[in-house]
């Protein structure tokens, strides 16, 4: 029988030298394979030419590097005091998702972190130096690749995240529990969660600005707003929001309101709420939004007696409006708009972005078959914007709400992100594939709406450009083709963050900043060169602006309050077709 006293226990650990030893003899062994690979492939090239993406020498460089750094990150894990392979970059040095201290500061998650972050520079190198595509398509492959490797996120998973292994831990599964909860409820309903939906209730603290519905079509309501002021301008204000989403946006708690703001400023202020579409609005057509912002011009002009009325169109909403100028141009009736505010809208699809990736052939027929109907699910929509910023709206909810099983925080903003808006199908797919794909609407006479050809150099109603300077649905340079296309006085604003925190900025709450650049100039590049920046919200420059058009004022009485002029009143506002599901 052996002796206890000199025999090794078998489940002995190694000790870290150990440990570190065989890092050594393993890394070694596949650096040498690793080698001798790299040689065989390279070697005659004359039997075996390089092939690019695989042998040539800049790929076979990169493959080098990356094992390289991989071996040295190993390496670091075991000893903290090995220097790390390549300094991080900016971005990822201030990435929200690492933001817990045992990212940086435990030897496995840093390994894991920068591991993740090696591999997201090598894919994405390699997409860069691909050959034989063109601009186009290499756009796409990275799009997919920046998609991709935001899904593969060490964050995303339990076992590969501090803070949820110790949520877990501590809660004894309780957090996966109540995040298994809220991943299937929302794949119940078809959509992800960002907020706690039942903290807003529309007429009671989001869209309360008070008003009344004048008009109702089967398109959409016309609501009129309260004057809180004696007088008002005398040229009133109507407001068209884009139909992909509700128009509340611009009138969302009172503090963040423009809707409300701009009452207080003293304007006679019109919306236009936007039904969302059903299987009777089938045969919708973009002739048919166009007709109806001309409806809602001529019914306020006509109710309040006033020649013309001031405009605001809103991203696509603001796309539509620049081709009722051009249509109203030809018709010899500009003079019915006095002045025409865009916010974050296109007419130039060449530079529009990242939604340009979804107007390929493959993805028009993917649309055509979710819409046997006749309409889009307004759920698709919502998928397509959560992809262009998946890192933000898709995977931090997936680790905050389904792995960590946190609640939902009220939010406004993100409540109306989630209440979507169906879409009429006819409508969707002829604007992708017209406006996106073959960018005909900045062709002279290449469009037809109500039987005009669209030609926006006849527009010379005067404008106001607004663009956000980090909008990835409507990027800013994308918004700056409208100055080469309008022909009136233009005025562009380049205002801070994106689509929607660049439009919604009240002066109260002292964000941001917008840049102008009164110089003219012949393009974004030499805008932004020469441009001087303002801090805060731009809407007290908008109002300097509308009100130098005409400063006339009226009594705020008679039409100028809803229900007392010859507009009959059919509801208070925000009207039915908003609550509309």
């Amino acid at each position: 029988m052996a002796d206890s006293d000199t025999t090794q226990p078998t489940g002995a650990l190694p000790s870290l030298a150990d440990m570190q030893h065989w890092t050594w003899v393993l890394g070694r062994a596949q650096q040498m394979m690793l080698e001798q690979g790299l040689a065989t492939m390279t070697a005659g090239d004359a039997l075996l030419p390089p092939i690019p993406g695989l042998t040539d020498p800049a790929t076979i460089a990169r493959t080098r590097d990356f094992w390289t750094d991989s071996l040295t990150l190993w390496q670091r894990m075991l000893d903290p005091a090995t220097p790390a392979p390549r300094a991080e970059s900016p971005d990822q040095a201030r990435d929200k998702r690492f933001k817990d201290r045992r990212w940086h500061e435990d030897p496995v998650f840093d390994f894991i972190r920068q591991s993740y972050f090696l591999v997201a520079d090598t894919m994405l190198a390699q997409v860069d130096a691909l050959q034989g595509v063109d601009e186009r398509q290499r756009e796409q492959m990275r799009f997919a690749a920046r998609g991709f490797l935001d899904a593969m996120s060490p964050t995303n998973f339990p076992a590969t995240n501090p803070e949820v292994l110790e949520k877990t831990i501590a809660t004894r599964g309780e957090n996966l529990l109540k995040g298994l909860q809220n991943m299937l409820a929302d794949l119940g309903k078809g959509q992800l969660t960002h907020t706690d939906q039942s903290a807003f209730e529309l007429g009671r603290n989001i869209a309360m600005t008070p008003g009344k519905v004048v008009l109702r079509t089967d398109l959409y309501e016309l609501i009129q707003y309260s004057p809180t002021t004696e007088t008002v301008l005398a040229t009133p204000l109507v407001i068209f929001p884009p139909w992909i989403n509700r128009f509340y946006i611009l009138d969302l708690s009172p503090e963040k309101s423009f809707i409300r703001w701009a009452v207080e400023q003293g304007i006679t202020v019109f919306m236009v709420s936007w039904r969302s579409a059903d299987a009777t609005m089938k045969h919708v057509v973009w002739d048919d939004y166009i007709a109806a912002q001309i409806e809602a011009i001529d019914t306020i002009r006509s109710g309040l007696d006033v020649p013309a009325v001031h405009t605001i169109g809103y991203c696509v909403a603001g796309t539509t409006l620049a081709a009722t100028l051009a249509i109203l141009a030809a018709r010899g009736e500009a003079d019915k708009v006095a002045s025409a505010t865009f916010f974050t809208a296109q007419v130039d699809f060449e530079k529009a972005g990242e939604l340009l990736h979804f107007v390929s052939d493959e993805q028009l027929a993917l649309i055509r078959s979710l819409t046997p109907d006749g309409f889009l699910d307004g759920r698709y929509m919502a998928a397509v914007f959560n992809q262009l910023r998946g890192r933000d709206l898709i995977w931090n909810y997936v680790t905050n709400n389904y792995l960590l099983g946190k609640d939902y925080a009220p939010f406004d903003l993100l409540h109306w992100n989630g209440d979507t808006t169906n879409l009429p199908a006819a409508w969707h797919i002829a604007y992708l594939t017209d406006l996106y794909r073959d960018n005909r609407l900045a062709k002279p006479g290449e469009m037809t709406a109500l039987g005009t050809p669209i030609d926006l150099s006849k527009v010379a109603t005067p404008a106001y450009i607004q663009a956000g300077r980090e909008d990835h649905i409507a990027p800013p340079e994308s918004v700056w083709a409208m100055m080469r296309h309008l022909t009136g006085p233009r005025r562009f604003v380049l205002a801070g963050s994106g689509h929607i925190a660049g439009v919604v900025n009240p002066p109260s709450a002292g964000k941001y900043q917008y840049w102008r650049n009164d110089t003219p100039v012949d393009d974004f590049e030499a805008f932004v060169a020469g441009a001087r920046e303002t801090k805060g919200s731009w809407w007290p420059d908008w109002l300097e602006w509308l009100r130098a058009i005409g400063q006339e004022q009226v009594p705020a009485t008679g039409s100028r309050t809803p229900g007392e002029g010859m507009l009959v009143p059919l509801g208070d506002a925000p009207g039915i077709y908003v609550r509309t599901r």
